[in-house]
């Protein structure tokens, strides 16, 4: 004869004696699918950002199109002058260091807190490209905290040369143009195989807001950038990646 349950059968409740367990299996899940994430972009390139998502979610709301120009380019096709400009522009240290340069931290610090109006950057090549591939757009400390995470692992599985190539394969250059080779096209109608030391220092200049400035138009202030990314390649002399 079958037994019936009660009506006042106790309902299962969680036991917080797991949640240890339970926390330390999402922490592993984390751990191990970030890392599994960023070995597969060793090999395979990125199809597409956070940001060009967003950008073309604020298209669709004015009213615009969609636009995503970008054409992959491995790096040994790239010209060596947006190469140097790219180094010499946001990360002179690039090839020396281990993902963080302290001193340029230091002195972006040190500036915007003396003047909150104008935020200067310290992010090397390295966590720019953490940024931009990984993770949302966006300033917070979790956001940082995360990005030096993935920093730190892109540095440690990727080599240098792969960096600098996501690198100039993903960053915004423009109202929709992403990548070395999409500028180049955009803006001076060739290959970015074929840019000279001006052009490349020109694209670079853009780089910290690409959609306020461009090189078709460039300000005065964009052209004292140029020069100093022209003088800066000249300095740094032969790139050797360890």
């Amino acid at each position: 004869m079958a037994v019936k349950r009660g009506k006042n059968t106790k309902k299962r409740k969680f036991d917080f004696r797991n949640l240890p367990i339970l926390i330390g299996k999402c922490i592993l899940w984390f751990f191990l699918s970030t890392i599994l994430w960023v070995l597969a972009y060793r090999f395979i390139n990125p199809p597409f950002t956070s940001l060009m998502i967003l950008r073309n979610i604020e298209r669709k709301s004015d009213g615009k199109t969609f636009k995503t120009e970008k054409d992959w380019v491995k790096l040994s096709e790239m010209s060596d002058q947006i190469k140097r400009a790219a180094i010499a522009g946001e990360d002179q240290k690039f090839v020396h260091h281990w993902g963080f340069d302290m001193k340029a931290i230091g002195r972006a610090y040190s500036a915007n807190k003396g003047d909150s109006t104008k935020v200067k950057g310290g992010s090397t090549i390295s966590q720019q490209t953490a940024k931009n591939v990984f993770l949302w757009p966006g300033r917070s400390w979790v956001r940082k905290g995360f990005e030096a995470y993935f920093t730190v692992l892109i540095e440690m599985m990727w080599s240098k040369q792969r960096i600098l190539e996501v690198y100039l394969n993903v960053i915004e250059m423009g109202d929709g143009i992403y990548g070395a080779e999409a500028a180049s096209q955009s803006y001076y109608g060739k290959s970015c195989r074929n840019l000279n030391r001006s052009e490349a220092a020109l694209i670079v200049a853009c780089f910290p807001n690409p959609l306020r400035w461009t090189p078709v138009h460039p300000t005065l202030y964009i052209r004292h950038r140029q020069y100093l990314i022209m003088k800066n390649i000249r300095n740094l002399g032969p790139i050797k990646f360890k």
